[in-house]
Parts: C-alpha cells; structure tokens; sequence
C-alpha cells in the first residue's frame, strides 16, 4: 500500500510538472497551434519520398560541407608540394589544390567525407530532377501549386549552379578545363562578355580570383537561398497541405494517409539514415572525382576524355553539336556556336519550365484547385512533352560523351555527331508520338478492363465448340480509380476578355491537340458520393482504410 502511494504521488506530480511546462511553453511559443501541425496527414506513397531523398541530402551536404571548410584553403597562389602522396612532390600548384590533396591524404576521414559531400552533391541533384518530373507528370504543379513549382525549378537552378561552383573549387585539371569553357561562354555574351570574363576572373584567364569567389558563392550565397527556398517550400506544403493518388475515400477535401507525429517523422527519420548511410557506402567503395590523378591545372594542358558532372553534361553536348558559325556586327563578333547551345538554350529550357504551367492552364482553361494527382496515361499530350523533353536532354548527354562513344565503339565521330544532331531533332518527336500512342492504349485497356472485369486466366470451352477466357469482377478499389478519371472538352473557338480572334483560335486549335484524343470511360461517380465515402463505415466500399489517417478538410 505504501508503494502504491508513493507511485500515485509521483505520477501526480509528473502530470502537474507537465501541466506547468506545457502552460508556460504556451505562453511564449505557438505551441497549441502546433500540435495541429503534429496530426497532420501525409500520404505514404513511394513517389513522395523523392523530394525527401532531396531533402536528406542536403542535410548530408551541409555537415560535410562545414566540415570541409575547416581545412580547405580558396587561394591559386602558387605552392610547392611536399606532402604524403609522392608522385606530386615537388610539382608546382594552387594551394586549392594543395589543400584538397592533403584533405584527401592527411586529415583523418577526409577522403571519406570528401567522397560523402561529392557523392550528396549528385543525389542532390538527382532527387530535385526526378521529384520534379513526378510533379510534372502528375499534374501536382497545377492550381493552387503554381508558386511551390516555381520556387523547385529555382531550387533546381540553384543546385547547378552550386554543384559547378563545388566541383571547380580543387582547381584540378578536369574542373580546370571546365572553368576553361566557363570563361569561353561569358565571352559570347554580345558587348559584355569581356567584363563579366574580367569581372569573374580577375584578369586575364585564369586570373587569380576565379576560386575565392566561387568559394565565396559555394559555402555562403547559394547555400542560404537554397536554405531559404526550401523552408518556403516546406510551409507551402504544409499550407497548402500534400497531394494523393485518387482512391476510395480520397478527394480534394482531405488528405488520407499517416500523421505527421508519430507515424510520418518515424518513417521520414528511417529514411534519413538510410540515405546517410547509403551516401557513407557509396563514398567508402566507390571512387568518384580522384583529383590527385588528374593534376594540378595548367593553361597549356588538356585532360583527355574529361567529362563533367553529368547535370553539366547536356551543355558539353549541346556545345559539342553546334556547327560554328559566327557574325560580326558593328565591330563586335557574336559567337553563335557558343552561345546558342551555352546561354540561350539552358535560357529557353527554364524558361518553359517556369512558365509551363501558366501555359497549361490558358490551353486547358482549368483554373479549378486539383489535390488529387492525374496518372500519366490520362494526360496523354502533357506525357508526350515530358517524355520527349527527357529524350532531348539523353541526347544532349550522350554527345557529350560522343568522343568517348567514338573511340569506345570504333566509330567515326563526325558520323557520330551528325547522328547526335539528327536524333536531337527527330528523336524527341519521335518519343512524343510514341508515349502519347502508349498511354492512349493504356486508356483503352483501361476501360476494356471496366467493361470486361479482370482477367482470370482460366479458360473455358463455349458451346460452339471454340475457347473462351472467363473475367472476374474488378477491384472496387481498382475501380473506383479507373472511373474518378474527368476530361474536361476541347475549348470552343471564341477568344476571352481581351483576346483577339487569332488568339482566340490559337487557344481552341492547342486545347483541341491536348483533349482531342483520348479514350472516355463510363460515366465517373458524381462528386457528391465522392464526398459521402468518407463518410462510409469502416469496411464499406468507399471507406478509407483502417490504419488510414484523414487529415483536416480544405478550409
């Protein structure tokens, strides 16, 4: 009896000790209006992970980053090497140089971290394309979503540049010959090339202040916007709360899936570790950017075969297929082969990913808020463009390599660039015909599959005497998604408010291009019993499942 008094006594005071802090904690910080945010939904998905994957990376890339900068030195003054690795004794280099060699030999877990930090850097990278591609081909940029698109094509940006930054800053011979074509693309630039190749180098190529102030953009500028923009990122996604794969019990006026405390942060905290650690296993055995191979950089030296950073790649290629040509105008020389494929094209390329889904919404006309993802097949055009965006840039990868390819396979390599500036043409058309093509089958299959049921694989004879295969019923699950799938009709020829009659044409005739070929299922379910399921008794068709959890509806 005594214990058992002393035991209720304890747990009094813990639960008044708790009573007090959380009081006072209120007080001073949002901390009610937080708890709400700890119950909020978040569906489970494999393909929301992607921007986490994001995410952990660039948490990897910060620790390591801090910790480099404790022993890197951004200077090109000249140094002579007398370190640990014997085959540079003696050579004349950069103390950049210098000092990522003995990061790499002499500080205790250098070469490890370094390994971590440059191989962060690519699933960085990485992550930030492909979570971008499933935004893009699930609709998920559409309305209200337009901003939070944006601001990933900048984070995108943002990651180039700062890779490039990272990836120049050891002043080897590979990122040497990489700055090399840095400063050739800032003198195509018409009238202010030469200042902004002055102005980046310090003088004359290479000048001397090219790595400290690409260590100042690496370590300081980029990595606080990216830091910035994601944690807008983040809050619009909170805001504006996450998008989900149509489903019974699934609409645009909830979110079903785990809550953010404990379910969601103890999977998304298993996921960290395990891209840490796979990020720490790769770094241990397998080798990337060796820069004591390569050599200090040297104007009048060339490594052979270089190759950069892959999310670099398209633009060697892109230089690569350019036939030369140039223009003198006014006494100044405008170098089209340079600057076509090295200024304007990345230009053109951003420039249709930020305004894309402006663009979609004046075809479509859909100004409707969409919370439920599309599949790709049911945006057959929308898949097409994707498709073939990504086939344009394989190609503009591969020519980059295609000196390599050339010697690998024996080839001849103007043929081979002829056939690279062939495909970059052809190829991406050809790609979009063919997705487009795929996913219209898929729709196709898709209601064959509603009128037909599932395939059984047990097969019967008929009385006629030939063989049939029997269906079964379809998955009401299965079903219901097959039949959420709405296509709006192809925009009438009449121009809106402010538009004149050609481009009031212009609108119908690509609204026609993006609807007019699709495959109708039957009728879809009306909105109002989409509603109701969530409503639905656990069990019920139209409930959501068991161990689902449905988040606060739109306000």
């Amino acid at each position: 009896m005594l214990l058992q008094r002393k035991r209720a006594r304890a747990g009094a005071r813990a639960r008044h000790t708790a009573e007090h802090t959380v009081n006072w904690a209120d007080g001073r910080l949002p901390v009610s209006e937080g708890g709400g945010l700890l119950r909020k939904a978040f569906p489970e998905h494999w393909s929301f992970l992607l921007g986490e994957i994001a995410l952990y990376s660039f948490v990897v890339l910060l620790l390591t980053g801090v910790w480099l900068t404790l022993f890197f030195k951004p200077s090109m003054t000249e140094v002579l090497y007398d370190g640990s690795y014997e085959p540079l004794v003696g050579v004349s280099m950069s103390e950049a140089y210098r000092s990522t060699v003995d990061i790499s030999f002499d500080v205790r877990g250098g070469l490890l971290i370094r390994q971590v930090h440059h191989w962060a850097a690519l699933v960085f990278v990485s992550a930030i394309g492909v979570h971008l591609l499933r935004i893009f081909f699930t609709g998920a940029f559409r309305r209200p979503r337009e901003v939070n698109w944006l601001i990933g094509v900048t984070l995108f940006l943002l990651a180039l540049v700062e890779g490039f930054a990272g990836y120049s800053l050891p002043d080897d011979l590979l990122s040497g010959t990489g700055l090399r074509i840095a400063q050739g693309v800032l003198q195509s630039v018409p009238v202010v090339g030469t200042y902004l190749t002055m102005f980046a180098f310090g003088g004359q190529y290479p000048g001397h202040d090219i790595v400290p102030r690409l260590y100042s953009l690496h370590i300081l500028l980029l990595p606080g916007l990216l830091l910035a923009l994601v944690t807008v990122h983040l809050i619009l996604v909170f805001y504006l709360k996450h998008t989900q794969w149509a489903g019974r019990g699934r609409t645009n006026r909830n979110v079903v899936g785990k809550p953010l405390f404990p379910n969601f942060m103890a999977n998304s905290t298993g996921l960290f570790f395990t891209v840490f650690g796979v990020l720490t296993v790769l770094a241990a055995v397998a080798q990337i950017n060796p820069i004591w191979t390569y050599g200090p950089y040297r104007p009048d030296i060339i490594s052979s075969g270089s190759q950069p950073d892959w999310y670099v790649g398209f633009l060697e290629g892109s230089l690569r297929l350019m036939p030369p040509f140039e223009t003198a105008v006014a006494g100044h020389t405008v170098m089209w082969n340079v600057l076509v494929p090295a200024v304007l094209l990345p230009g053109a390329l951003f420039t249709v990913l930020y305004a894309y889904p402006f663009f979609e919404r004046w075809v479509t006309g859909d100004h409707e808020e969409h919370h439920l993802c599309d599949r790709p097949r049911d945006k057959p055009v929308r898949t097409g463009l994707g498709v073939a965006a990504i086939v344009f840039y394989g190609v503009l990868l591969l020519a980059g390599g295609n000196d390599i390819l050339a010697h690998t396979f024996q080839l001849s390599l103007n043929l081979l660039t002829w056939i690279f500036r062939i495909s970059l043409v052809l190829a991406p058309l050809l790609a979009f015909v063919v997705a487009k093509r795929v996913c219209l089958a898929l729709q196709e299959r898709d209601r064959e599959r509603l009128e037909e049921g599932e395939e059984t694989g047990e097969v019967h004879q008929t009385l006629a005497g030939g063989y049939a295969e029997s269906n079964g019923p379809l998955d009401p699950e299965e079903r219901h998604v097959l039949r959420s799938r709405r296509e709006p009709e192809p925009l009438a020829p009449s121009p809106q408010e402010g538009d004149g009659p050609h481009v009031g044409r212009l609108r119908a005739t690509l609204s026609e291009w993006y609807y007019g070929d699709r495959v109708d299922v039957e009728g879809g379910e009306p909105e109002q019993g989409r509603e109701s399921a969530l409503e639905a008794a656990p069990g019920q068709p139209g409930a959501p499942e068991r161990d689902a959890y449905s988040g606060e509806p739109e306000r």
